[in-house]
């Protein structure tokens, strides 16, 4: 009521979240074509003019692209054969998913939403603290959707006869079961309550009004669809290409099933999204700035539709399956408009930045409201994100990264984690050293993980729900998981019968092995001369149980004391090269199923034990392994294709010439037959 008795602190505050506000609003793009400017500006694109076929060879060219410089540049195919270009790895490095968000770092808007916690949650214990929450009141009004009466930009032109056909929709590899539509924002409604969820799952073309609707029983759009199938009504869909590239990572956020995601894509850009209801299915709303619509519905008295096979975010082919029919009813797009797509494969590719941003923006509502004690949360790209997760914690008490490993597995799509490593100081160390942990620091975090490690004790293994994507898991949907406790320990925690040795492991004794276990073809040691007692050992199995006594064999050498953990590989893989290495031992493990524990009594001193544990990350078979599902083969162009790109480089504008990255796993297609089920029917 008197303005003369506010603190200036508090005015202060007023004024500049006010203004933070106003000058966040200008973070908004129009459109995809304001987007596209900027990366322009900014030297982050590459117009391509020569003609490039959208089957294969557009995927190809940004597969060489992606793959170098830290992501590359954003590629725009504009002559496709098609009336439309095509926009390719446009959030495909550090700097372009941050122009995306309309940030400078994507750790900002953590502590944004951090501060936001903060100040929600705080005492309010007088009018000023009430009235200091004014104006962030008045943001969150601002991040709210709005429907608009009128028609958006994604209407300016409606097909006559739909017919997707007539869209540039690649086709990313050659074993895929056709042209996919990878960067799809679909929209559907729970027909109970109205509720809104907005996903990406991608699409397979089989006609001009028909595609497969590729979305997985834990997914939100398969709930709805299973309520539209009580109701035995149609369920209306809509999907969105292009728009702010707010609107796509809104739709891949792991955020709660009641929280719409075009209020993420408000804060995010700090305005609010304008929707306009659909042409042919009114009862769904879409971005009205969107390049285009594709209306339609799925009808739950359909036959379900054969789809797949599909190149995958894991590196390998995900196997076909049946999936509903989603029928076309309108397709409507803007003058000009550009078709964004994108693929995925063997990592790096541009969905690891997209990846990135969800590790950074959900740190901070994972620590407030799950696991407070976190202080970092890494996602390695070689684990494509669910396979790997590393969390550093504040350690106060014994058991704690038990009580954060379930926390974690309990939280939203982090239950389909499979390998959870878990670090911390305890509090008998100085708080300096906790600050100097950095988990980006591969070679100091495998040092610090392994000193703490007693591979019989601080690894504990568990099984759940897991990415129906994993092929490794006996059944689809369901497999083992693992935690590795690599905090330093309280006394509560050690097993004082557990001796860890400096390992005493060479080239020689990699001969040694090697001699004594013709199966093993190669042996990477590099890593005990950094301090990390780990071997990673590529086997050619022939026999069943073959990992498991042969570890137990290798065990028993006196060579081997010390190592407290072998990861064994397929023999087509290059132990020597760790990335691919870890990538590829990380898809074909389930560590529930897949280890195994080697312990022997110490030379001389029996009252005390070494111990080392074994993981076979090796591909699995039914002769072998008992395993009767269907294993794919990992994704790779063909040689037609890279032929083709090969001759057009020169004429692409792309600098220097890069070779295919899928030159490098030819080698290692031996023994591993692509497996593409027949349609049953």
């Amino acid at each position: 009521r008197d303005l003369h008795s506010f603190p200036t602190r508090l005015l202060s505050d007023l004024f500049s979240s006010c203004s933070s506000c106003i000058f966040a609003s200008e973070m908004a793009y129009k459109n995809l074509h304001e987007f596209i400017e900027v990366l322009e500006k900014e030297n982050e694109l590459v117009r391509i003019k020569e003609y490039v076929n959208p089957h294969l060879e557009i995927a190809e060219i940004t597969d060489r692209i992606s793959k170098s410089n830290s992501g590359g540049k954003a590629l725009l195919f504009e002559n496709t054969g098609f009336e439309f270009p095509v926009i390719m790895n446009a959030y495909g490095s550090e700097k372009r998913i941050c122009l995306a968000l309309g940030v400078h770092d994507l750790n900002d808007t953590a502590k944004e939403i951090e501060n936001l916690f903060h100040l929600l949650s705080s005492p309010k214990e007088n009018i000023l603290d009430k009235l200091k929450l004014l104006p962030k009141l008045g943001q969150f009004a601002s991040w709210m959707p709005k429907i608009i009466g009128s028609r958006g930009e994604c209407q300016q032109v409606v097909m006559q006869n739909p017919d997707i056909t007539k869209l540039p929709v690649i086709t990313c590899w050659p074993k895929d079961g056709g042209p996919f539509v990878t960067l799809p924002i679909i929209h559907t409604k729970d027909p109970n309550n109205n509720s809104r969820n907005v996903g990406m799952y991608r699409m397979q073309i089989f006609g001009p009004q028909l595609t497969g609707m590729h979305w997985h029983k834990h997914k939100v759009s398969a709930r709805h669809f299973n309520e539209y199938k009580k109701l035995n009504r149609r369920m209306p869909i809509a999907v969105a290409l292009g728009g702010d590239p707010v609107y796509a990572y809104a739709a891949t956020a792991p955020l709660p099933e009641n929280v719409d995601e075009y209020m993420l894509a408000g804060f995010l850009r700090k305005k609010k999204v304008e929707l306009v209801k659909c042409i042919s299915q009114p009862d769904v709303e879409v971005p009205a700035d969107a390049d285009f619509i594709i209306e339609g519905y799925v009808d739950p008295n359909d036959e379900l539709i054969w789809e797949g096979p599909f190149g995958d975010h894991t590196g390998y082919y995900s196997l076909p399956d049946w999936y509903p029919r989603f029928h076309i009813t309108a397709i409507t797009h803007k003058k000009n408009a550009i078709y964004p797509a994108t693929i995925v494969g063997i990592p790096p590719q541009e969905d690891a930045w997209l990846g990135k941003a969800t590790e950074r923006i959900f740190l901070a509502p994972i620590k407030m409201t799950l696991v407070p004690e976190i202080l970092d949360m890494e996602m390695p790209v070689e684990g494509v994100f669910h396979n790997l997760v590393i969390a550093k914690i504040q350690k106060d008490y014994a058991g704690q990264a038990q009580k954060v490993m379930n926390a974690m597995w309990g939280a939203g799509q982090m239950m389909f984690n499979k390998i959870l490593v878990v670090t911390a100081s305890s509090n008998s160390i100085e708080q300096e050293d906790k600050e100097n942990l950095e988990i980006t620091d591969y070679e100091s975090l495998a040092k610090f993980v392994f000193k703490n490690l007693n591979p019989s004790t601080d690894i504990y293994f568990s099984q759940g729900p897991m990415d129906v994507l994993d092929h490794s898991c006996s059944k689809l949907g369901f497999g083992g998981k693992m935690c590795i406790d690599g905090t330093s320990k309280f006394d509560e925690e050690k097993d004082e019968y557990f001796l860890s040795l400096p390992p005493d492991f060479t080239d020689t004794s990699s001969d040694e092995l090697k001699n004594i276990f013709p199966e093993i073809k190669a042996i990477n040691s590099s890593l005990i001369r950094k301090e990390i007692p780990c071997l990673i050992i590529a086997v050619e199995k022939n026999k069943k149980d073959h990992l498991r006594k042969l570890h137990e064999a290798i065990c028993e050498l006196k060579i081997i004391e010390g190592i407290k953990m072998i990861l064994y590989v397929e023999h087509t893989v290059d132990a020597n090269d760790l990335p691919v290495a870890l990538w590829r031992f990380c898809n074909n493990l389930d560590p529930r199923r897949d280890h195994f524990i080697g312990k022997k009594q110490i030379t001389g001193n029996p009252t005390q034990y070494s111990a080392c544990i074994g993981f076979d990350g090796t591909l699995k078979t039914k002769e072998f392994d008992d395993f009767y599902r269907d294993w794919p083969n990992i994704i790779i162009a063909d040689d037609k294709t890279i032929k083709s790109v090969d001759e057009k480089w020169p004429r692409l504008g792309l600098g220097e010439f890069i070779p295919s990255p899928s030159l490098k796993y030819k080698s290692q297609m031996y023994g591993e037959e692509a497996i593409a089920s027949p349609n049953p029917a």
